[in-house]
């Protein structure tokens, strides 16, 4: 039987990360919205690099805050807004031009099962206040304008019939349709996001409409909750944790709650001690910004060095895709969703349903990585930095054999004093990260 709980801190806090959410390891985070229609940001750092300062918000990478890197009337975005589209062009009026006429969620959920997510977050309102579905508290969304669809709905409904699981994204602190002062610093994401009850009751009541209406398996809020309805947060948690039974809420509630604590790229700290999820785009923004190319984004090397290094420290990765207006996802990300899921195909038994092993991740000298996941007394060895051709590894601190989770690795190995001598006699650069199975050697 399902426990229940109620609104007070107390009952909410017994509640524990589901086991699903432990195995999957891999998940699709979704940026897409009015903004895919100008795809615009310059390319500067990456969150976490530098101080978000003004310096920050005036050359900011995300092209998901055009809004707002119009609003602050200065830098890169405002004046390719100026020249591009004129003074008197408001963010709003690109809505018409978002049409999502060639978007098929059915295709989508493919690419996303291929590239081997096990689940997708979907961002249904970001901090331009425009809904990705048909909400009885506001007509300023897809269904009334726009693409003039139940995006949430329809896409929702395709993951889940590919057999994967669907989390839905909301700005709870941020709507720059109740307050849109420019935002010059971090803090400012604070203390000028809209301090009214009316913004605190409609921000509360549309969380649960999602919660009602599509039972999200991930609830991901983002910066923040209104201070005004703090004291609604238990009542809120129960209500979903009681609705949807494999729910799983992240850390944004101004550090009152998680299940899971977060980091987005070099923002955020991981702890091998507590469930965490590294989100982060492709290249330095979410949302599509069209001045990132190919040769812009993360490689398929780092990409999957990225994967291993996650789990293998106790962490699941959220890797986003930002489609394109008309609905399209670009041919370059769906090219590393592909080819991730083909390596995922050849080593994800030592990836989904482990958990961190006794033994660290380290560096060798020579630049080698090491890194380690276990299944019960089973212990998985991913190794990365190898060069074509032959590769000596010591393995420190492992005293048995192993075999190969891609077969068409060949090795020869020696248990020594100081740990497991592996040579890999045949090492090709797109085997990327190479994995090994020790039965019983964790």
């Amino acid at each position: 039987m399902a426990k229940r709980y109620t609104g007070t801190w107390e009952s909410i806090n017994q509640h524990e990360v589901p086991e699903w959410y432990e195995d999957c390891k891999f998940g699709i985070f979704i940026h897409w919205g009015i903004y895919s229609v100008p795809a615009y940001a310059p390319r500067t750092w990456e969150l976490g690099a530098v101080p978000t300062n003004e310096e920050w918000f005036c050359n900011n990478p995300y092209a998901e805050w055009y809004y707002n890197s119009i609003n602050v009337g200065r830098g890169p975005s405002y004046d390719h807004h100026i020249e591009k589209y004129g003074e008197d062009f408001k963010y709003e009026d690109f809505i018409p031009m978002w049409k999502a006429e060639n978007w098929d969620p059915k295709q989508w959920a493919d690419i996303f099962k291929k590239a081997g997510a096990q689940y997708v977050v979907l961002t249904t309102k970001h901090h331009d206040g425009f809904c990705l579905f048909p909400s009885d508290y506001t007509d300023f969304n897809t269904a009334k304008m726009g693409p003039k669809k139940d995006i949430t709905g329809e896409l929702t409904d395709a993951v889940r019939e590919a057999g994967l699981k669907m989390g839905l994204y909301y700005s709870g602190l941020i709507d720059w349709q109740f307050a849109n002062d420019p935002i010059f610093d971090e803090s400012e994401n604070f203390s000028n996001a809209c301090p009214t009850f009316e913004y605190a009751d409609y921000s509360y009541k549309q969380m649960k409409e999602l919660v009602d209406k599509y039972h999200p398996s991930v609830l991901w809020n983002d910066i923040g909750w209104p201070k005004q309805s703090e004291h609604m947060m238990p009542y809120l948690l129960a209500h979903y944790y009681n609705t949807v039974e494999d729910g799983v809420v992240n850390d944004r509630f101004n550090d009152l709650y998680h299940d899971f604590i977060t980091k987005e790229y070099q923002y955020g700290k991981s702890d091998r001690t507590v469930k965490w999820e590294m989100c982060r785009g492709m290249g330095l923004s979410f949302g599509y910004n069209e001045n990132e190319g190919d040769d812009q984004l993360i490689s398929l090397p780092k990409l999957i060095n990225l994967l291993v290094a996650t789990v293998a420290n106790n962490g699941n990765l959220l890797l986003n895709i930002g489609p394109k207006a008309d609905g399209t996802i670009p041919e370059e990300q769906v090219k590393r969703l592909l080819t991730l899921g083909q390596w995922l195909t050849v080593n994800g038994e030592g990836i989904y349903g482990t958990r961190c092993s006794r033994r660290e991740s380290q560096v060798q000298e020579d630049g080698k990585e090491i890194h380690f996941t276990r299944k019960g007394e089973d212990l998985y060895v991913f190794v990365d930095g190898l060069k074509e051709g032959e590769n000596v590894i010591c393995v420190p601190d492992v005293k048995g054999n192993v075999t190969p989770l891609n077969p068409e690795v060949e090795i020869e190995q020696e248990v020594t004093e100081e740990g497991l001598k592996l040579t890999v006699k045949n090492y090709r650069e797109d085997m990327y990260v190479v994995g090994f199975k020790g039965v019983g050697l964790e």
